[in-house]
């Protein structure tokens, strides 16, 4: 089992085996900031902090018989005690989460995120209700802002399906444009279905743009630089100049909505054809602004 999950067993466990929804993941969440390295990634969601990822190993574990649901909680029915498998510092974090937490609210908890981590509520549903004119100020103040027309360029290679959210959010971007030949991945969250739904829950315009890409085919046997400078050097002489078109609409829509991302699947960016579309796009007449990769 994933030590994650053991995590939020755990949890449950120190909670006599159920936690309602939002309060587990308000907790998990507080339980996260305080670890060295996070087992989960929060994006700001319409109750405030929330993690897909949990949620998916939630679900795996009820399917698995795990965990049973409802509408409203989480059950632990698997009786191991999860507690003693956990590292010693995660275990007195957990225990401290329980001192602190164990008695407040859902609404006591979201309040408390949102006024500790504001950025985490610029989303909220619930901000207005549960919050002050004051505080509500802080959480806009938190919500990234940016009038600066850029043409950015995304990976999701090494990072969370939050992680790379949160990039998004935090770069202010307005349009996400999927720029793979296939849009299918083993990833969590990154085939095109899940990553158009996942960005429309943010307020993220997902397109997707297959005739920019490069065909799987062609992308074997890259194992050194000079074997993806060959595959880029054929990009640009084949690929580039046919879809002129594409390019086109595609800084049409820089140009409406000044904060758009070309997403693909590489890390480094000297490793993906989007930053050789992304310099033909910038070579395109009436193109006067900045490419940044994020």
């Amino acid at each position: 089992m994933f030590y994650r999950r053991k995590i939020i067993l755990a949890l449950l466990q120190l909670f006599d085996g159920q936690i309602d929804k939002i309060r587990l993941q308000k907790l998990l969440f507080l339980f996260t900031m305080r670890q060295t390295k996070a087992e989960y990634v929060f994006i700001p969601y319409f109750y405030g902090c929330y993690s897909y990822s949990a949620n998916a190993d939630l679900t795996a574990m009820v399917n698995r018989g795990i965990l049973s649901e409802t509408t409203s909680h989480f059950t632990k029915i698997d009786t191991t005690d999860y507690i003693k498998t956990l590292k010693e510092a995660d275990r007195k974090l957990l225990q401290d989460i329980k001192l602190h937490y164990g008695n407040m609210t859902v609404n006591a908890l979201m309040k408390h995120t949102y006024l500790h981590f504001p950025y985490w509520a610029i989303n909220s549903k619930k901000a207005q209700e549960i919050l002050s004119t004051e505080q509500l100020e802080k959480v806009n103040d938190s919500r990234p802002k940016e009038n600066k027309t850029v043409l950015f360029t995304i990976g999701y290679e090494g990072i969370s399906l939050e992680e790379y959210l949160n990039r998004l959010l935090k770069n202010d971007i307005k349009i996400l444009v999927d720029v793979r030949c296939n849009p299918l991945s083993m990833k969590y969250g990154f085939s095109k279905s899940q990553l158009q739904r996942y960005s429309k829950s943010l307020g993220i315009r997902y397109t997707h743009f297959p005739e920019v890409g490069i065909q799987s085919e062609q992308r074997q046997e890259l194992n050194t630089q000079a074997d993806y400078d060959k595959l880029f050097a054929g990009y640009r002489d084949n690929n580039l100049p046919k879809t002129t078109a594409s390019q086109e609409k595609i800084l049409n829509l820089l140009k409406e909505y000044k904060r758009i991302a070309l997403t693909c699947f590489e890390a480094n960016i000297d490793q993906c054809h989007r930053k050789h579309l992304a310099e033909a796009i910038a070579n395109l007449p009436d193109f006067e602004y900045e490419i940044k990769h994020i």
